[in-house]
């Protein structure tokens, strides 16, 4: 079941398009971190999927925005409108898609549990973040794994999450001096945030846990084991079932 984006035609004057170098634009729906914001950023993604115009190459989708990138010279060509810039012609283009865009609203998300083996030297700064919001580290690993968190968008890294869903009550400040060396497999908190490092990266989140799972495989056909609008569940196990589950997963 579909329907219209309510008052997008409305709207549009709310959602600004701002050009990326000669040969990409960004469509900004706004600069929170919100479900109903999303929605819609993922309408855009896979319209253009779908239904492309000539000289599009490809979308990126983020937490509020779509970078398009394009061919400016298959743009002006096809198009024809001398007296235009590539730009004011994929802004006229994307202004047409987002009067008629629709969104999905009764589709089943596909839910993915990640295991984790919270604390000790998976976690080194699960103490932290624990002292930060007054509470034990048993209460911050109940209130991580309770959650369903919505992936926003894929990015940073080959395969690294966004989440959308943190507890307000376990939000943590990043690490004033980012480290150089994080394992792959790290799940850490920043902000409003969570995430899970599928390589090993520098970084600067608060570090409390670990998955054995293996969410960038680049020998596969899709590399990236969880895709925007997936659901993902953190589920907690020992440092034994740790080394079970790598066992099967790497």
């Amino acid at each position: 079941m579909v329907r219209k984006i309510q008052t997008m035609k409305k709207n549009l004057e709310e959602i600004q398009m701002k050009p990326l170098g000669e040969s990409a634009l960004t469509v900004q729906f706004g600069t929170e971190i919100s479900s109903f914001i999303n929605k819609k950023v993922k309408a855009l993604a896979t319209k253009l999927h779908s239904e492309s115009f000539s000289g599009f190459i490809e979308c990126t989708p983020a937490f509020a925005s779509v970078t398009v990138f394009f061919d400016p010279f298959i743009v002006k060509r096809t198009y024809g409108e001398n007296e235009k810039s590539s730009f004011q012609i994929v802004r006229a283009i994307l202004e047409q898609i987002l009067e008629t865009l629709v969104e999905e609203v009764e589709s089943t998300p596909r839910i993915v549990d990640i295991p984790v083996c919270y604390g000790g030297d998976f976690g080194p700064d699960l103490d932290f973040v624990a002292a930060h919001n007054q509470l034990s580290a048993d209460e911050v690993i109940h209130l991580h794994a309770s959650a369903q968190y919505p992936v926003y968008m894929i990015g940073f890294a080959p395969g690294f999450p966004y989440l959308g869903g943190l507890s307000e009550k376990i939000n943590a400040p990043r690490r004033p001096s980012p480290r150089t060396s994080i394992p792959a497999g790290s799940v850490g908190i920043a902000g409003s945030q969570t995430g899970v490092y599928p390589i090993s990266t520098p970084g600067g989140w608060q570090l409390i846990g670990r998955t054995p799972m293996a969410l960038f495989r680049p020998d596969r056909d899709q590399p990236s084991v969880l895709s925007a609008g997936d659901i993902v569940k953190f589920v907690p196990i020992t440092k034994e079932e740790y080394d079970q589950y790598q066992e099967r997963w790497q």
